[in-house]
């Protein structure tokens, strides 16, 4: 039985949207359970997927919290 966890930040998709929504998260589950079942041959009910949702306060890039790494970025020239 796979178990897949997804890790997504907590910034939504499209403008507006400060989280993944429900549909968008309906979609990653059944897209992943379908490659397992198409790759390793897994029934899909045996693939269980965990979205976790992080919040940017949570997460790092190039040693720093997020938003101090794109605020950083946003100032380098070209």
């Amino acid at each position: 039985m796979p178990i897949v966890t997804i890790q997504v930040t907590r910034e939504g998709s499209k403008p507006g949207n400060d989280a993944v929504t429900a549909d968008e998260k309906a979609q990653l589950i059944a897209g992943v359970s379908q490659v397992l079942l198409d790759v390793l041959n897994k029934p899909l009910a045996a693939t269980f997927v965990v979205i976790e949702e992080v919040d940017t306060e949570n997460w790092g890039w190039g040693g720093l919290p997020v938003e101090a790494y794109r605020k950083q970025l946003a100032q380098k020239p070209g």
